[in-house]
């Protein structure tokens, strides 16, 4: 037998006899019947009598609530407001606790209120109530555990605890703190291995049917297989018939090319031949046209010619009008002789008149000074005017070269932009079918990044030489050209989350500042000499994360650029440690072994590029949006701008001509009255000269001659005229004649041309259908080129040829009538092995696959239980070997007990195996000779041989428990005085046992002749309305008659 543990450690008395943790001191206040209290209780058996509703279960109740028990713990009101005397607010709850030694004092108190609200203080500081909880634990006081505290109203249920309740409750108060522990354990995986048994029997059972089934299917899935088989060697000739029709495409594609070339080479033929009739008809034309600038020179001579005789005729005309005006004079002067002197009276008399006129007229003032204001006014406004003005027109200026450079800008943004769709078409026809949308949400979503994100890199990298791009395409991995690249870690999580669904990768650039820049392996000599140009890193433009990613990820800086000289000193290349260089035709790796040092050399064909032919620069497009961003928000500034200028020059000229038109009008008035005045003293002046003129006139004969002559100088003129006009004609004749002659040259060379061009027309068709057919060759090249390419994504998409299939297709037939013949032949094949369940192959292997999983479950199973039951026999044999003693213990105490009461009763463990929930504690009595042990319970026992059983069994409980007390509240009620006096005796006798805890018996009447010891103390609840006095001379110490005659008089 295992060796017992050991209980609890016993807590020793000190010199002041109180254990740690018993109850020093009570003080209450407005609390349930009390409003004051303070009592001290003794450090053994406390009696505490007074008649019912003096306040006893009170005391239990405050000792509960007061060491951090809830108010439903009480079988009584169910909120803590409840327990505050009727008719007051608040009160509180104050115990003292005996510590670990005499001088520590522990003081917990419990302020409530009719609110329901608690206040927890330690030591006078407020705390909360988990730190009240670990004191009352470190006292190992239980008020919630019925064999420790057993309050009035709860008595019932210590006797309704069923014997598994009992034994737990038994093995919190007792014995090994850890038996509960053990037994909780135990309980647990006993319920464990109740189901790992349940589990393993079904799964087992199972296994075994699903075993049976599938060896029936097997030759069904034989069969089934067989058919496979053959259905995918259709597949796999399936898979070499695009091939097939991709090479047979490719023919067809070689021969388009073939006539091309005849297409372009007769095309070439058919212009040479061209060009050499058109020369001299070009000669023609030439000649043609000096001819017709001679024309044109002299029809402007022609026209200048005419020009002038044209006006020799005028003023000659002219010339003939004056003598003819001279002659008429002097006809009239002939007539008008004779009424000189009627007209020398009247002239006086209108001079008279004029004169008389003129002195009425009044003066007028002139405006001066508001013409002089009016005209500052108008030169202030049409300075601001044209300040406005030239301000305006640099405006408009400036908005015209704006606006030219926005055209720009989105002209070139929609060129970028278009290469950029380019661009995620390639990759949406590569097999990133979602490229586009990826790309629309990054750009939608760009604001909430923290920095750049880039992507996807096909749209970051420029390459300028398409070469470059056949090596930099074939170099860096398909995936990384759809990829996303991010600088931030919190970036790189936002667009995994976003960009899942769209199948992009998304990768992180953290910057590495102590990375160098590798220098070039060879000099510059020996690139010389082998005609490497540069390496793969540096043929493109990219963002700098985007281009730090490629190189490191890749090794671009350890990858060379060479030519075709490269191409034929490959070898010299490797042995100067440049172990990976591209060629136009081919590209070179080699790769060094890590064991053996070998060096192994690999030579491909350089792939055309599909996706970088058309690569732009995405920074570029950047740049050109933000551009073109900033440039519209300046132009519309500027059209603001422009057209608050127009208005305020519309209303700078509005009120200029506002003063222009009152300037003018004043101007206009002076003008009048200076203009009146003037023609008045004009009028007068000329009737003088008039008078003048007509008193001094020459004689008649006198003006005759002088006309006569002036007449004569007419006509000289007039003969001169006519001589040039003559000359004129006789030039004008000369120059008609030139430009017939010249004309008719020049429409000999049109006829010549003309016959000349109706030759050259048919070698112009001939040349127009050499050409029409090349650009139909062309068309029909780039077509088959399509179909080809197509073909080769199709087969492609189809199967990728590898060595292994490469092996399968050379023994399938070699052309696509053959190859299809033969695809049908292994169908029909296939068709021909029939079975019943179509669903057999998928039955048998799911049926498998749950026999694989089955099997292992089992088998974990199995373990698991036997590890379980390995557990529980060992925690078993501790646990039951410890609960075995300790029940023998009580076992021995209760027994003894009963047979000093003159009756018999003993304590026995239930054990059920490993059911372990349903172990638990007997107690049996009886209480007449006749009768045999009974299970305690109501049915077969009275109320008071009951609780004779229930005080019996916590007194056997004394000796083994470590609480500092226990509290049992009216546990003699119902039983005989026969009784009463033995279990009174027995407490008597448990409490004078030394380390025994504190105990408080409640109860309200104590039977005569008791025995009495030192351990017993005896507290009085004395409460009502007439106890004040009484209590005074109580607590004077006098005699008990004193108390009654003053309780007498004080009833009077």
């Amino acid at each position: 037998m295992a060796e017992r543990r050991s209980k609890r450690p016993k807590i020793t008395r000190g010199e002041d006899d109180y254990l740690p943790g018993n109850i020093i001191e009570i003080e209450l206040h407005n609390f349930m019947t009390f409003n004051d209290l303070k009592c001290k209780p003794g450090s053994r058996l406390n009696l505490v009598i007074g008649p019912n509703g003096s306040g006893k279960s009170s005391l239990v109740c405050a000792i509960a609530l007061g060491l951090g028990g809830d108010p439903q713990l009480l079988g009584r009101a169910s909120s803590i407001g409840a327990y505050v005397k009727r008719g007051e607010e608040s009160g509180y709850i104050k115990i003292s606790l005996r510590g670990d030694t005499e001088e520590e004092q522990i003081t917990i108190m419990r302020k409530i209120d009719t609110r329901n609200k608690s206040e927890w203080l330690f030591n006078g500081k407020v705390i909360p109530k988990k730190d009240v909880i670990d004191i009352v634990r470190r006292f190992n006081i239980q008020v919630n555990n019925l064999t420790q505290f057993l309050p009035q109203d709860r008595v019932s249920e210590f006797a309704k605890l069923t014997p598994v309740q009992l034994l737990e409750e038994t093995e919190k108060a007792v014995g090994d703190p850890q038996l509960p522990v053990q037994h909780s354990a135990l309980v647990l995986k006993s319920r464990e291995v109740k189901k790992l048994e349940k589990a393993v029997e079904q799964n087992g059972e199972m296994l075994n049917r699903l075993k049976a089934l599938n060896s029936e299917r097997e030759k069904a899935v034989e069969r089934v297989r067989q058919r496979q088989e053959l259905l995918a060697k259709v597949e796999s000739m399936k898979k070499k018939l695009p091939w097939l029709k991709y090479d047979m495409q490719k023919v067809r594609y070689m021969e388009a090319k073939e006539q091309e070339k005849d297409a372009k080479k007769k095309l070439d033929e058919a212009a040479k031949t061209l060009n050499d009739i058109r020369e001299p008809i070009e000669k023609q034309k030439q000649e043609k046209a000096t001819l017709d600038a001679k024309c044109k020179k002299i029809s402007g001579l022609l026209n200048e010619n005419s020009k002038k005789r044209m006006e020799l005729l005028e003023k000659e005309n002219r010339l003939g009008v004056q003598a003819r005006g001279k002659y008429n004079e002097m006809e009239e002067l002939r007539r008008q002789e004779e009424s000189r002197q009627q007209r020398i009276l009247k002239a006086k008399e209108d001079l008279a008149a004029a004169e008389l006129e003129l002195a009425s007229l009044p003066l007028y003032e002139h405006p001066k000074d508001e013409i002089e204001r009016l005209g500052s006014q108008i030169l202030e406004l049409e300075f601001s005017a044209s300040q406005k003005r030239l301000v305006k027109s640099e405006k408009e200026k400036l908005l015209s070269q704006k606006k030219g450079v926005l055209r720009q800008c989105v002209d070139r943004l929609k060129d970028m932009e278009n290469k950029n769709n380019k661009m995620l078409q390639a990759l949406q026809n590569s097999g990133a079918e979602k490229i586009f949308e990826a790309y629309q949400w990054l750009q939608e979503h760009r604001h909430e990044l923290k920095k750049d994100v880039y992507g996807p890199v096909l749209l970051e990298v420029n390459v300028s030489n398409q070469i470059h791009a056949d090596y930099l395409e074939g170099h860096v991995p398909y995936y990384i050209w759809k990829s996303f690249i991010t600088q931030d870690p919190d970036d790189r999580d936002f667009l995994v989350k976003n960009l899942r669904s769209f199948d992009v990768p998304v990768l992180n650039y953290v910057q590495n500042k102590d990375r160098q820049k590798v220098p070039f392996q060879i000099s510059e000599e020996q690139m010389r000499t082998l005609g490497i140009s540069s390496r793969l890193d540096q043929v493109f433009d990219s963002p700098d994360a985007v281009k730090e990613v490629l190189t490191s990820q890749f090794a671009l800086e350890h990858s060379y650029i060479g030519s075709k000289e490269t191409d034929q000193r490959a070898d010299e290349v490797s042995k100067l440690g440049i172990l990976d260089f591209w060629t136009p035709e081919n590209h070179y790796r080699w790769s060094v072994s890590r064991y053996g040092g070998h060096v192994s050399a690999i030579v491909e064909p350089v792939a055309r590029s599909r996706l970088l032919v058309c690569s732009t620069d995405t920074g570029e497009i950047e740049r050109l949006r933000s551009r073109k961003k900033e440039l519209e928000e300046i132009n519309d500034d500027l059209e603001e701008n422009f057209k608050s200028l127009q208005i305020e020059l519309r209303l700078l000229e509005d009120e200029g001509a506002k003063l222009h038109k009152q300037r003018e009008d004043i101007i206009n008035t002076v003008q009048h009255e200076k203009r009146k005045r003037r023609e008045m003293e004009s009028r007068v002046s000329q009737r003088k000269r008039k008078l003048e003129s007509m008193e001094n006139e020459d004689d008649l004969d006198t003006v005759i001659k002088k006309l006569i002559d002036e007449a004569a100088k007419s006509n000289i003129q007039r003969c001169q005229c006519v001589i040039k006009i003559k000359n004129l004609l006789i030039e004008a004749v000369s120059y008609k004649r030139t430009f017939a002659e010249k004309h008719m040259t020049s429409i000999e060379f049109d006829a010549k041309i003309r016959e000349l061009e109706v030759g050259i027309k048919q070698h112009e068709r001939f040349a127009m259908q050499a050409s029409l057919h090349f650009e139909n060759c062309k068309k029909e090249v780039e077509d088959h080129r399509q179909q080809l390419a197509a073909a080769k994504r199709h087969a492609e998409s189809i199967a990728v040829i590898t060595p292994v299939l490469g092996k399968a297709f050379i023994e399938m037939p070699d052309t696509i009538e053959d190859l299809e013949a033969a695809i049908q032949d292994n169908i029909s094949q296939a068709n021909s092995i029939l079975f019943l369940n179509h669903n057999v192959l998928e039955e048998y292997e799911e049926c498998q696959r749950k026999i694989e999983a089955i099997s292992a479950k089992l088998e974990v199973d199995e373990k698991e239980l036997r590890m379980y039951s390995t557990e529980i026999d060992a925690l078993k044999e501790n646990w039951l070997t410890t609960l075995r003693n300790l029940v023998g213990q009580i076992n021995g105490t209760f027994s003894r007990n009963f047979q000093e009461m003159a009756v018999a009763g003993e304590v026995s463990l239930d054990e059920h195996d490993i059911d372990f929930d349903q172990f638990g504690i007997l107690i049996k009595v009886k209480f007449r000779q006749a009768g045999e042990l009974q299970v305690l319970s109501a049915h077969h026992q009275s109320g008071g041989e009951r609780s004779v059983a229930t005080i019996l069994y916590l007194v056997s409980l004394q000796d083994l428990t470590n609480c500092p007390f226990r509290v049992v509240d009216e546990i003699n009620q119902g039983m005989d005085p026969i009784n009463e006096r033995k279990m009174f005796q027995q407490l008597v006798r448990a409490a004078s046992q030394p380390n025994t805890p504190q105990c408080f018996l409640l109860t309200p009447k104590l039977l005569p002749d008791l025995e009495y010891s030192e351990a017993c103390s005896i507290l009085n609840i004395m409460n009502g309305p007439w106890i004040e006095q009484p209590s005074k001379v109580w607590s004077n110490g006098d005699c008990w008659g004193t108390v009654v005659d003053l309780l007498g008089k004080s009833r009077c």
